[in-house]
């Protein structure tokens, strides 16, 4: 976990040890062209400059000790006071190109910063932040394109009294990565709006909050539509007029098909009244025709769906009880019912079927081989992954890339937030409002919040195979509206969401939209 209550050798003198970690002293003659030493085995537990690296800062608080990631020993930063250090390795002689660090990563947290960067690789450095993992190993990776044959590794920690960070199996080759999708669901923007929301940038100017978004480099919207909703919003009209902005700023759009009224989710999978006594026959027509009607109505305006979910967070199957996964065959039909409607509108249209609880392994398991074995057709996968109900950081990569390469599918994040205070703007609590509620590591502040959204973009940026599409922000612009609740058919109804949405309660445009810049 961290260190193994370890005798530290003095400090550097305190001019040393504040200097900035942005200028390496003279780089070794013993460069190479790849990592030596890059799972810290040489020279066991205690070393204090690991074979073939070199340090920089408070040397004193980076060693090696057991207790590797595969094998038996791992690099380690922790001191008793705070401390800056970086352990580096220069690289020369390299193929200019493209190439990919990857590394097997623990924290404690706390850190002002604990990354692993790359630079004087011949363009800009680049930087992944480390997770708060404090028991299973993440990895993560960082991209750089070398053009000066040559690239400088380094693991930094730049951090407070107690705080730890190992580090192990590092490789560094040819490849890249990157994240295609770096969107978030509006779906509650047009209720928002109609009540009076205002939607500001970050220094205060009132402006479209779809424009504010896509400047601060969201790429992606989704919007979830419902059949008959008792509010009217989030029906196909809605759906159109939002696209139309949508696309206007250049985004693409993810269409998010409930097949209910109301709210679908894994606890409830209600039928649209209008379908209500429908048989299993004319409920796949149903699915079809709705889906077909939606999506063909996108692209005669101009606004063709780039993705579509048949169905939403369908654990325990849609359309209750014909669809529901006690009756795999039925499900089946109904979903290859919504996959063949919106081929049929757009063959390039992706079709993503999403799961909850995106840290179950064996549950996201269990559902895609019934899936795979009755026939069902789809080109992606999208898993919720909310951190305060849904497993450690661990559990997530682990589903995750198992699900991508069990499945060959590409797989992406369809719904993620998380709180940047506890308190509540309107009447009703939120339903993240405790600190005991929150992931360790990751405290309800802006800055918790911008972190929770890099760590879990670069957990999905490391998928193998560049399977890793991206990430979705749930309701990003949801925030506190009289009128704008969570019940469709109370318009007294509250919102408890308002702490996770991506707007503060001055309106502004909060810090955490930065994640929408990831790679």
């Amino acid at each position: 976990m961290f260190h193994p209550g370890r005798t530290l050798r003095a400090l550097l003198p305190p001019l040393v040890a504040g200097l900035a970690l942005t200028t390496l002293p003279a780089r070794t003659a013993t460069a190479a062209s790849t990592l030596t030493n890059a799972g810290f085995e040489s020279g066991g537990s205690g070393a204090a400059i690991p074979a073939g690296w070199s340090e920089y800062g408070d040397t004193a608080a980076s060693y090696t000790e057991s207790g590797g990631r595969d094998g038996g020993h791992r690099l380690t930063h922790w001191s008793s006071s705070a401390y800056k250090v970086e352990t580096y390795q220069y690289l020369s002689g390299l193929a200019n190109g493209d190439y990919r660090l990857t590394a097997w990563v623990r924290s404690g947290g706390g850190q002002n910063s604990a990354h692993l960067v790359l630079r004087n690789c011949g363009g800009a450095e680049q930087r992944t932040g480390l997770p708060v993992s404090d028991s299973g190993w993440i990895r993560i990776v960082v991209p750089v394109r070398v053009t000066s044959n040559q690239c400088t590794v380094g693991v930094t920690s730049d951090a407070r009294a107690g705080n730890w960070i190992n580090v192990d199996d590092l490789t560094f080759a040819r490849g890249t990565s990157g994240l295609s999708v770096k969107g978030a669901d509006i779906s509650s923007l047009p209720k928002s709006e109609a009540r009076g929301g205002v939607y500001r940038t970050a220094s205060g100017s009132a402006g479209d909050p779809v424009a504010v978004l896509r400047s601060a480099g969201m790429n992606y919207a989704r919007l979830k539509v419902w059949v008959d909703p008792a509010d009217g919003y989030n029906d196909k009209a809605h759906v159109l007029a939002m696209a139309k902005r949508i696309k206007a700023q250049g985004m693409k759009l993810l269409v998010d098909f409930h097949y209910s009224d109301t709210w679908a989710d894994p606890g409830k999978q209600y039928k649209p009244a209008a379908w209500a006594g429908h048989g299993y026959g004319q409920l796949k027509k149903d699915v079809h025709d709705h889906t077909h009607d939606v999506l063909a109505a996108l692209k005669s305006q101009g606004t063709t769906a780039d993705m579509v979910q048949v169905g939403n967070e369908i654990n325990g199957g849609m359309l209750w009880n014909e669809g529901s996964t006690d009756h795999w065959s039925g499900l089946a039909g109904l979903l290859n019912a919504g996959y063949d409607a919106a081929k049929a509108v757009s063959p390039s249209t992706v079709v993503a079927l999403h799961l909850a609880e995106g840290g179950d392994l064996e549950g996201t398991r269990w559902w895609f081989d019934n899936a795979v074995a009755h026939g069902v057709r789809f080109d992606a996968v999208g898993l919720s992954y909310y951190g305060y109900w849904h497993g450690t950081l661990h559990d997530f990569q682990t589903t995750l890339d198992d699900t991508a390469g069990r499945y060959g599918k590409p797989v992406f994040v369809a719904e993620t937030a998380y709180p940047f205070r506890l308190d509540s703007e309107d009447g009703l609590e939120n339903i993240i409002d405790l600190d005991g509620e929150l992931v360790p590591g990751y405290p309800a502040s802006t800055t918790g919040q911008t972190r929770w959204m890099n760590d879990v973009a670069s957990i999905v940026e490391a998928v193998p195979d560049g399977r890793g599409l991206g990430v979705f922000y749930w309701e990003a612009t949801w925030t506190a509206r009289d009128g704008n609740g969570w019940d469709p058919a109370d318009p007294s109804s509250g919102n408890g969401w308002e702490n996770q949405a991506l707007f503060g309660y001055d309106d502004r445009a909060l810090p955490a939209t930065a994640w929408f810049r990831h790679r």
